[in-house]
């Protein structure tokens, strides 16, 4: 029985915007049980990452171990893992610990500010250990292209981008549209042999720290309560919308969102 245990291998963000801390909001306020292995430390506001501490990668895999032998999960989600060695720690511990268990991977490459989160050489690692056996991948545009290798210049190219990136193994790509200029975000679902296309209007605002995080957060704890995939892709891209709709306004860059608008305060 799927029970919403949502265990997540992130960095930590700080400014609480983005990473494990977007994670951890995003998954309790749609009812799920949030579980943390903590890749790095970033010293990080709305502006940009000053510094990143990384943890080592036995240490990742020992919080993952403890946690997955006591508690279980429904789901798991990676972000930032920043580094070959962590990215080998986390996949040899899933594959021990949790075959099974449906896995969404954000490839964190860049931070909104422009700070990378993930070194070069790490893709290739990414790639072959990671989205080869995920459920799915929540790659937006440059993500895609780095993966792919494929210029993506308009919504016509990404098709193409997301197909080539199901070839490589995962069940499923959400390509996000997000980083595109128009009236209208289009985010792509390849699934099952098709392509689902979800279209929004585009919110003029500078509250989008985290949104990636939040999104495949979102979806992780969808999957974790037995939610089919393309309804726990509609139910995350609803909640996202309303909590960048909702965001309070923080810091002198690209602000939080609200990920608390599904709590009810007393």
């Amino acid at each position: 029985m799927s029970r919403g245990r949502v265990l997540i291998i992130a960095g930590s963000d700080s400014g609480g915007g983005a990473g494990i801390q977007a994670d951890i909001k995003a998954v309790t306020a749609l009812g799920g049980f949030a579980m943390t292995a903590i890749t790095a430390l970033t010293i990080q506001d709305t502006v940009t990452v000053h510094d990143v501490f990384d943890v080592p990668a036995g240490v990742v895999a020992d919080q993952m171990r403890v946690v997955l032998q006591d508690i279980g999960a429904d789901a798991i989600k990676t972000g930032m893992l920043h580094r070959a060695d962590i990215i080998e720690a986390v996949a040899d511990t899933l594959a021990r610990y949790a075959p099974d268990v449906p896995l969404v991977v954000d490839p964190v490459m860049v931070a909104k500010g422009g700070a990378k989160l993930l070194v070069p050489e790490a893709a290739t690692a990414l790639r072959e250990k990671l989205i080869a056996r995920a459920t799915l991948i929540t790659p937006n545009l440059p993500e895609a292209e780095v993966l792919s290798g494929l210029k993506i210049a308009g919504v016509q190219d990404m098709p193409a981008a997301a197909t080539w990136l199901l070839r490589q193994g995962p069940k499923a790509v959400l390509l996000k549209g997000g980083h595109l200029e128009g009236p209208m975000l289009v985010d792509l679902l390849a699934h099952e042999g098709q392509i689902d296309r979800f279209e929004n209007t585009r919110i003029d605002t500078t509250s989008t720290h985290g949104t990636g995080c939040t999104m495949a957060s979102a979806i992780a704890a969808g999957i974790a309560f037995g939610l089919p995939l393309k309804q726990a892709v509609v139910q995350a891209r609803a909640y996202v919308q309303k909590a960048i709709e909702t965001a309070p306004g923080f810091g002198h860059g690209h602000g939080p969102l609200n990920h608390a608008h599904t709590v009810q305060r007393r």
